[in-house]
This record gives C-alpha cells, structure tokens and sequence, in this order.
C-alpha cells in the first residue's frame, strides 16, 4: 500500500496507519522464511522496510497532533452528502480545460442561512420534548423511535365531601397510666410500631425520659481519606480546563491505548523515510507540530517524541483506537499558554502572591503580578487605587522588598471602593512579612531615608518650627483670651453680686426695722399679753454658722432635743406651735399627748384624771427639711423656703396674738418672723452672735464687773498667741493648765488645753523664781528673764503638747489652730483646784427689760469636763445670794447692749488654794433658749412646783388629802407624823445616746421600764419622764428624774441608766453610749457630796 493512498480526511489515518503497519510486520514474517540463497536480497529489503517503519513511527505522533488540533465544525443535516460529492466527485473538464485540483475540506464555508438551519435542527435533536425531534433524527441519522401513545385520559368523577375521621383511630396511653406513671406501661401492638417512635413517645405510649437505642444502628461509622491541598487544587484546575470541552462543539472525546513495545527494530529504510511521511500531511497542520493539547498531556507523558534522544534504536510505538466516535478537536494550545496555566497553579497555591521592591509596581511580564492580573480582571479597577496607595507607602518609608499577597489586596481593595481611603495598618495587613515592614516603619528616621529624604526633612523642620511658633502665639491668644473671659464673668458677677447684696441689704434693713418695731409693741403689749389668751411660735433653731453646722452629726436632731417646750402649757393662756426640724410620727404625737395630759391628773391627785391638751398644741413640720439634704440649713431657713408650713402657721395665728420664740439667732428668723408678721422674743442676730461669741462674753463680764479667769481675748493670729500665753504664764505661775478656746465655740465645743506643768521645760524653774520675787513678782521687770524663757519654749510645747478636748471634732492640734486662728479665740485660765464645780444659771431678759433667773444648776459630765451632759437643779454649790448678784449684774450689763429673752450664763467654782476661799469665775454666755430651761418647764408642768431659782429652791404643793367621812375617828398617832417634804430636786440630761436604742420599739422601751419601776408617780409628784426626739432613729432621748433630796434624783438618775443599759445590751452587743461615763461621773458626785456631809457633821 503506498503512502499517497492516504485520503484527505483526517479520520481515516490511523485506520490507514494501523494498516500499514500491519502490512510490514506480514512482509518481514515472510522475508526471513525465504531460502539462504536470496539472502543479500532479503537483507536490502529488510533494511528498507526498517526505515520505512522507522519513518511511520517518527511520524506517528505528528498525525496525531494533527487529527487533536485540526479544527472542524460540526457537519449540518445534509453537509455529508454535499462535503462527500465536492472531496469525492472528481470535477469533468469543460471545454478542454485541465482538471481543477482538490482542495482540503477547511477550504468550504456554510453560509449564513445553512448555519441557522443546522443549529436549529441540532436544538430540535437535542430537545427530546420538541415537535420536530422524531423527524429530525429520522432524516439525518435514520433513527426511528418506537411511537408513544399518549396516556388515556381517566374520567374525573364527582366527588363528595365526607364527613367524620378518614383514619382509624390510634391507642393512646390509658388514663392510669397518666395518673400514676409508676404502674407498668402497656405493650405496644404491630400496627402501633409500624407509626414510628415519634408517634409513639408523643401519644405517650413511651415514656419522654425514656433511652432509645436503635439495633441496628442506622448510623455507621467509616473512615475518612483525608487528601493534600495541593493535589485538590491541582485536581480542580484540571477538571475546570477539562471541562471547557466537554460537550461542546470543538473536543473530541478520544482514548488513546499507548502499548509500547521495546523490541529491537532493524532495517527501518525499507519502506520510506519520515521526510515522505511528512510530506503527506496537510500544510495547515504543520505549524502545530511539536504541541500538545493540554487534555492529552498526561496520556503523552512516556510518548517517544517527548525522549527524543532515547528513540533512537527502540521499536515503533503502537497505537490502538478505540471506537468511540471521533469528536472535533480543541484549539491548538501554544507553549505560552502552557506556560501561564502553570503559574496560574502555582500563584493561586500561593495566594497570588508577588514581590514589590522599593515601592516599585512589578514589570509587566512578572508572571506572578500577571496571574494576580489575570485572577481579579473583573475588579482591577479598586485594587489599582489600593496597590497605589500601598505603593506610596512603601515608598515613602524606603522599604527594600515587600511580599504582597495578592487576595488580601483584593478583598482590602473591596471594603473600600469608595471615596474612603484604608489605614496605615490596613495597607501593611496585605503584606506576608508585615512584622519586618512594620518593624522597618517605626524605626526612627526611616522617613527620611528615600531620595527626597533631606527635602522631606527640612520640610519636616519648617513646619515643626512654623507649628512651634503659631503654638505659641495661639496659645498666648488663648490665655489672653481666657483671661479676658475671666475678667468679663468676675465682673458680671461682681455686679449682679453686688446689685443682688444692695438688695438683700436693703430687704434685710426692712426685716430689721419691722423687728425693732415689733418689738418695741412687744413690750408695750407684754403684760397685756401675759394675762390674755396668746399663741407662742416655738422654732428651735440652731442659728451658728454654716462651717459650725456641718461638723454636727445629726444636725436636725440635735436642734430637736427642746420638745419639752411644749410644756408651755402649763399657763392655760398659752397655745404652743412646735415647728420640728424632724419628721413626727403618730406614736410620737401619741406619747406627748399623754404626757402634756398628766397636768390634770397632777393637779387631781389621780392617775385616771387624764386630759387632752391636743388642741392647744400643733406640730408643724417644714416641707423643705428633704430637698437640701447636703446644705445643713438650720430650722429658720428650712422655714423661711417652706411656703406651704407658712400659710398654714399664718392661718393658726390669724387674728390672735403672738410671739415667736428662737432658738440661736439668725438671719433667717427675723425674715420668718416678718412673713409671719409677729414679734420675736429675743435680740437682734448680730447682737446675738457678737455676745455669745468668746470674747465678746468676756467683754461682757468686764463691764458687769464680776470675776472671770485670768485670760486674753480677740486672739487672731501665732505670735499674740504665744506672747499672750507667756505673759498669763508669768502673771500666773499657780495655774498649771490654761485653755484654749475657740469664739464659735459652742456646748463645750472647740476648746484644747495645755498642762504647762508637765510639758513646758522652764515652769519650775519660773515657780521658784516667782516665790523668790515674793511680792514684787507682780512687777513687769521681775517677769523680763522668765517671759523671754517661757516665750521660746512655748511654741514647741504647743505643736507638741497641746491637745484638743473633743478629739471626735479635731484629731489633731493643727486642724484646730487653723480654726483657732481664722475664727479668733480667748485664752483661759483653768482653776487651780482638784474640785471644780461648774454651774449653769438659765436667765430672760423680758420685753419690759425685767431681768429674772429662770433655772440654775449644777452641771454633769460624762468623760469630758469641758463639756456639759446633764444638770442636777436647783444648785448647791454656792451660795445662792453670790450666784444672784453675779446673775443680775451680767443681765443688767445684757440688757444694756440690747440683749432680749433667754439667756445662759455659765460659772466655774473652786477653792482658792492660797486663800483656801471658795471663787466663783464667769466663763461663758449664751444667748439662746437652753436645753435647760426647756427641762425646767418640763419639771414644772408634771410637777406644780414652783421655782425659785433666786434662792435656789424648788418646792411642790402638798399632796391632796382623800376625802374622809363626816363622821371620823380621831387618830393621835397620825397627827404626830411629820409633814410631808415638799422640797424637789431634779436631775436632768437631754443627751443621752445608746445606738442600741434604735432596735427597741418605744412601746416596748415603756413596758420595760414599767417592768422595773422607772415611772412618774403623780400623787408624790416624783419619779422619771422621758422626752423622745426623734421616731425613726431613736438612738437619743432625753430623761427628767424627780426626787425629793439631791443624793435620792443622782442615785435615781445613774440607777435608771444602768437598768436600761442592761435591758437593751448584750454581752456581745454593747453598743455605742455614754451612759457608762454619765454613771461614774454620777458616782464621784455622790461619793464628794457624801464626803462633804461627813465634814460637816464632824
């Protein structure tokens, strides 16, 4: 068979091949059985046949390439017959004319209209449910499909609707297995498990906590192959570039079988040589030689074409075709493409990674940047904008190399496609070394490393300065500014100040001239008034200072403990209107209502005669004592912003008369007063806080000529401390201890003491050096040496040694010298006597300038002797008629400064150790209503007594005998019994303070001391009253003891104290109270007052 015998078409070459070769292995069988003699013939012929096997094998692959890479439309319906005629038919000559030659079968074209006609009958085979599908295969293929009858169509009967249950009914767990689950469950029948264990647990025939296992289980286990990504990847490219020509027009589903046989070939030039092979095959193959279409490059791997140099001597390659029908051929893939499909494997392994180098984008033939390109074309456009902005940055910090990672800078470049612009470290993020980057970034002066790093830098130091300097003056201008703001605000306040203190000047000018109005009526009206019906305003507010105020603790019961004022009632001319600075509650208005209705029962003789004074009395509470809870307002102020408490007292008062009554003076009563439109009992507030200050008492004491300490007033700052004090040393060298004394001290408040005896290094020596003068010591030149020694050591003995008296206000002696100095103060002398007495005598001046006493007593300390607790009254410390004249010197001079109603006066008792006589020192005045006089009222009212506190003695009406028959028998015996005492004594205190009080219900809190015999007996008119204070709290409470001798009130008194502490108190609760120290102070007074009888009997 010659080679030229190889028809055009493609399909029949390896038919023709295969052929061929087999027409060779036939001819060489034959060859070696001829006889020997032809052998040099046989020999020449086996060497051609050689080479013309060699020839086909060399050429073998070429014909295949060419049938893979030939590209071939599908033929239409009735191409067949017309391609076959023009390839087959061979053209006659016409007119004498040469035959025209064949051309290769890509040389025809379809026109437009056949094209149409073919794709429309290929839609038409391929749709199985298309018309024209039988015909169409019928016509071109010779297919005939069995004919399908259509479905026969059923008549649809009527249907009617059916009422009830279309199914059978299930069983369900019977109802005693519902009520009790323990009884044991039913069986389940087939036709019930046939439902399924859903069913079954929700018509309850398992139970819902029941463990279902299922045997079989429909779960099985297998093991998973778990594969590399690599290869997955790998995988999936493949099948994606495989699929491209799966049932399309242009791939040929073609099986090569490669069988390589390795037998020596011999005698290859028998039958031609591969150039004639080759010069068969078609021109517009040629040019695709030495390519491969990537579906075959796998099967062609171990082809001989691809070990060129190895071919050599090996035996052709046989191929064998399967029978599947030949299918076109893909396009002809070049060794660029190849090429770039592997770095599309490798870029995508990688990420699309690609390397930037000193902020230079990569060269356009990269092939990474270009598998980048190639991978995100359809969004090039964001990530462009976000390279460029990642570029500037690696440029401008000089970065040598950074490995970009192509789909972080995708998805970077998708989160901001708009105007917005990513961070620094969102660009550095797209980065594999990032860390190196970054590192290299925040080094200092990498800025300024780039080519136009000194213009950077210059420019960085123009406008660091140009910043520097507009700073400064932008910060000048804002200060000057600020400080022009300051100055406009403090003059604008400075006005309205100033605007708005005229006005108060002049509101407060009017509220003074009403109060010295109304009280100059006052005092025209006041014996009128005292015989007439007549409403007292009580407000007992405690007017000091508002640093003062905000030291007290329970600020608002303290101003409460003078609720016996309501004991005003016992002139039935007087109506009283308590204002309370605390809430009152029903039980508390219960208690006083009973305790104010024993005056008829007292006046009676029997304990069933009770009244009811609660019409005579009103509490009125300010609605304002909760909205400033942090200002520590007193109870005039709390009233004056309480405009409802206002009208309702306008309206108790309307068209009666009455006065008002205060407490410590302030601004704010007079104001309340004028609202009110009624008289005040007592002085102006300057007058008030002028006198009752320090100095300004010892002022007083002066000009009513009585004795007082050796002191020094209106101190105000260290160096007249220290030269007052070193003088008084020196003009009083028997006095061991001298007080320091604040002038707004108050209640024994603000005082420090120095023990000069102990402390101050040179005091003995002073001493013997004043006994060594004798008399001339009172001389000023006799003190020279002594002053200038105790005036330089008493500044460190005072920052040492000094100690205030109530360490619960001042913990230190440098917080109270700053209040010492600021405030002003007096210095003291403290008597030079073991036994000291201090005495407090209550006083009022009246409107008509009558001056009485109203009360004195002798004063009761609980730990500290500076400070008063309690009294016992009437006083018996001193001779009455001394204590009365110091009394009414002081009113006078009082009264003489415009001082009007209550007032208190306090004295200090001693014996003079060098005259051994007794001394009586006015230390203090108050210019106030007093805790003292309000317990006095208090006695006087359960009592019936009389007062008079002039000669110190109080007395009670005899008991009311019981009625007797008119017939009676005489009894000598009881006409010599001795008469009845009539002389009262009482102790009282208005600070008591338990913290367990508060866990004890005032009813309780009676029936306990009912319990143990703590009551008023009425017909003795001796015995203990309560005041309360406060409802919620009740930690405080004050107590009146009544008893008919002064040693019986104290043993009463100090008994009652330690019943109570051991019926409120555990062994493991004690609580906070002072009533332990009130008991032994108690005790030492009685131990003296017995002592002193003693004395005086022997």
């Amino acid at each position: 068979m010659k080679m030229a015998d190889v028809q055009r078409r493609p399909e029949n070459v390896g038919r023709i091949l295969i052929q061929v070769q087999e027409n060779l292995e036939q001819l060489k069988e034959q060859m070696t059985k001829l006889s020997p003699a032809n052998q040099l013939d046989l020999r020449t012929l086996d060497d051609a046949l050689s080479k013309t096997q060699e020839g086909i094998k060399k050429n073998t692959e070429y014909v295949v390439n060419v049938m893979n890479n030939e590209v071939i439309m599908l033929p239409t319906v009735d191409e067949s017959s017309r391609r076959g005629f023009r390839s087959h038919v061979p053209h006659e000559p016409v007119g004498g004319m040469t035959e025209r030659p064949v051309l290769h079968s890509s040389v025809y074209h379809d026109s437009p209209g056949e094209n149409f006609h073919r794709n429309l009958t290929m839609k038409s085979i391929l749709n199985p449910e298309n018309t024209s599908n039988r015909s169409a295969l019928h016509r071109n293929y010779g297919f005939a499909l069995p004919a399908i009858k259509p479905p026969r169509q059923t008549k649809m009967m009527s249907q009617t609707v059916a009422r009830g249950s279309t199914i059978e009914p299930l069983s369900v767990l019977p109802k005693a297995n519902r009520v009790d689950p323990s009884l044991a469950p039913p069986s389940i029948l087939e036709k019930d498990a046939r439902k399924g264990i859903l069913s079954l647990i929700e018509r309850g025939l398992i139970p819902p906590a029941a463990e279902l296992t299922l045997d079989p289980s429909p779960v099985h286990n297998k093991r998973v192959t778990l594969h590399h990504p690599d290869s997955a990847l790998r995988k999936q490219l493949l099948s994606e570039s495989s699929a491209r020509g799966e049932g399309s027009h242009y791939m040929a589903s073609v099986k090569l079988d490669l069988l390589h046989d390795e037998r020596p070939s011999e005698g290859s030039q028998r039958l031609g040589t591969s150039d004639e092979i080759q010069s068969t095959i078609p021109p517009s193959t040629a040019y695709s030689q030495g390519t491969k279409s990537p579906q075959l490059r796998s099967v062609l791997i171990h082809s001989p074409t691809s070990q060129s140099k190895s071919a050599v001597g090996k035996s052709p390659l046989p191929l064998t075709l399967f029978d599947a029908p030949l299918q076109p051929l893909p396009p002809p893939a070049t060794p660029a493409q190849k090429e770039e499909e592997r770095h599309q494997v490798v870029a995508a392994s990688k990420g699309y990674s690609f390397f930037v180098r000193s902020g230079i984008p990569p060269p356009s033939g990269d092939p990474e940047y270009t598998a980048f390109h190639q991978r995100y074309l359809l969004q090039w456009g964001p990530i462009v904008s976000t390279q460029a902005l990642l570029l500037k940055l690696l440029r401008e910090y000089s970065i040598p190399t950074a490995m970009v990672v192509g789909d972080r800078l995708a998805d970077l470049a998708s989160h901001y496609e708009l105007e917005i612009s990513p961070s620094r470290d969102e660009l550095l993020s797209v980065l594999d070394n990032v860390d190196e980057v970054t590192k290299m970034i925040n080094s200092p002066g990498r800025r300024f490393l780039t080519q136009d790093g000194k213009h950077i830098a210059a420019t960085k130091i123009q406008a660091t300065w140009r910043r520097h300097r507009d700073r400064q003056v932008y910060l000048q201008y804002r200060k000057q500014r600020w400080a022009a703001g300051v100055i406009a605000i403090s003059w604008i306040m400075h006005v309205r100040m100033t605007r708005m203190r005229r006005q108060l000047r002049e509101v407060r000018r009017k509220y003074l001239m009403n109060f010295r109005t109304r009280s100059k009526s006052l005092a025209l009206e006041w014996e009128r008034m005292s015989r007439s019906r007549h409403v007292v305003v009580h407000v007992p507010s405690l007017g000091h200072p508002p640093h003062l105020r905000s030291r007290l603790p329970g600020f608002n019961r303290k101003q409460n403990v003078q609720m016996a004022r309501l004991c005003d009632l016992k002139d039935p001319n007087i109506d009283v209107i308590y204002i309370s600075p605390v809430e009152v509650l029903e039980e508390l208005k219960q208690y006083y209502c009973k305790l104010l209705g024993l005056r008829s029962a007292v006046e009676a003789g029997d304990p069933e005669e009770l009244g009811d004074l609660s019409e005579r009395f009103t509490f009125v509470v300010p609605e304002a004592i909760d909205k400033f809870p942090t200002h520590h307002m007193c109870l005039a102020s709390l009233l004056k912003y309480s405009p409802a408490a206002l009208n309702r007292i306008k309206n108790l008062i309307a068209g009666r008369d009455a006065y008002y009554l205060p407490g410590v003076m302030h601004k704010d009563d007079v104001a309340v007063a004028d609202a009110l439109g009624i008289p005040v009992l007592g002085c102006e507030p300057e007058i008030c806080h002028l006198y009752s200050s320090k100095s300004g008492s010892r002022r007083v004491f002066a000009a009513a000529g009585v004795s007082a300490p050796p002191g020094e007033h209106d101190v105000y700052s260290a160096q007249q401390l220290h030269e007052s004090l070193a003088r008084l040393i020196c003009d009083q060298p028997h006095v061991k201890r001298w007080l320091l004394k604040a002038d707004v001290g108050f209640q024994g408040r603000y005082i420090a003491y120095l023990d000069v005896d102990k402390h101050l290094p040179c005091y003995r020596w002073m001493v013997r050096e004043s006994m060594r003068y004798g008399d001339k010591w009172e001389k000023k030149w006799a003190q020279d040496a002594a002053y200038t020694k105790v005036l330089c050591e008493l500044p460190e003995a005072l920052d040492h040694f000094a100690t205030p008296a109530d360490l619960d206000t001042f913990s230190t002696w440098e917080s109270f010298l700053d209040l010492f100095l600021s405030q002003g103060g007096i210095i003291d002398a403290c008597p030079p006597s073991d036994s000291i007495t201090c005495i407090s005598v209550a006083m009022v001046i009246e409107p008509t300038g009558a001056v009485q006493m109203t009360s004195c007593g002798d004063q009761i300390h609980a730990g500290n002797t500076l400070k008063c607790w309690g009294l016992s009254c009437p006083q018996a410390s001193v001779d009455p008629s001394i204590l009365e004249e110091s009394c009414r010197k002081i009113g006078e001079a009082c009264r003489v400064r415009g001082v009007m109603g209550h007032f208190t006066i306090d004295y200090v008792t001693f014996i003079d150790p060098k005259s051994l006589e007794q001394r009586l020192w006015a230390t203090d005045l108050t210019l106030a209503y007093s805790d003292q006089m309000a317990m006095t009222q208090l006695m006087l009212f359960v009592t019936r007594g009389e007062l008079d506190a002039a000669r110190c003695l109080m007395r009670v009406p005899p008991p009311i005998k019981a009625k007797e028959g008119r017939f009676r028998k005489r009894d000598d015996n009881k006409d010599k019994q001795p008469p009845p005492n009539l002389n009262r004594y009482y102790v009282m205190s208005t600070h008591l303070m338990h913290s367990n009080m508060a866990v004890v219900h005032y009813s309780v809190f009676f029936q306990m001391c009912r319990a143990h015999g703590i009551g008023f007996d009425i017909k003795e008119r001796q015995g203990t009253v309560f005041t309360l204070i406060d409802s919620s709290k009740r930690e405080e409470l004050g107590m009146l003891t009544i008893e008919d001798d002064l040693p019986g009130a104290l043993a009463a008194f100090a008994r009652n104290l330690s019943t109570i502490h051991q019926e409120i108190s555990a062994p493991n609760m004690q609580g906070r109270s002072n009533f332990k120290a009130a008991v032994d102070d108690i005790e030492s007074i009685l131990s003296t007052t017995a002592q002193n009888e003693k004395d005086e009997t022997l």
